[in-house]
């Protein structure tokens, strides 16, 4: 089992900054790709951005692209996603997840581990 744990969500004003963290735990040799959905009020979750643990591979929903970045510290089993410019329709809970696959997928049946997930409020 791989436990997923968010942090860094919080409320940010239009064209500001937050980094979120997902740092894993247990089994985490089992886990080779990650990657970051959110979903808003009313609508279905979506993929964000994905990662291998080695970031060899990356990949960003066209919404975020240019305005996020995902890493991740192989140390520390934590990845990261960094969030600029970020708009009221960025609003959603985030959530970390892990997968056995060896793609980044965007479909998240494709994740077997998943973090409870962070708020992240952009409003002024």
């Amino acid at each position: 089992q791989v436990q997923l744990v968010e942090s860094g969500g919080g409320l940010v004003q239009p064209g500001g900054s937050l980094r979120l963290s997902c740092a894993a735990s247990g089994r985490t040799s089992s886990v080779i790709t990650m990657a970051w959905f959110r979903q808003a009020p009313g609508k279905e979750r979506e993929f964000v951005a994905g990662t291998e643990w080695s970031a060899s591979s990356i990949y960003y929903a066209d919404s975020v692209k240019g305005r996020f970045t995902i890493s991740t510290d192989n140390a520390k089993n934590t990845m990261y996603l960094q969030m600029n410019s970020l708009k009221p329709e960025d609003t959603a809970v985030y959530y970390c997840a892990g997968s056995r696959t060896y793609y980044i997928s965007g479909v998240q049946g494709d994740y077997n581990s998943w973090g409870q997930g962070t708020q992240v409020t952009v409003s002024s």
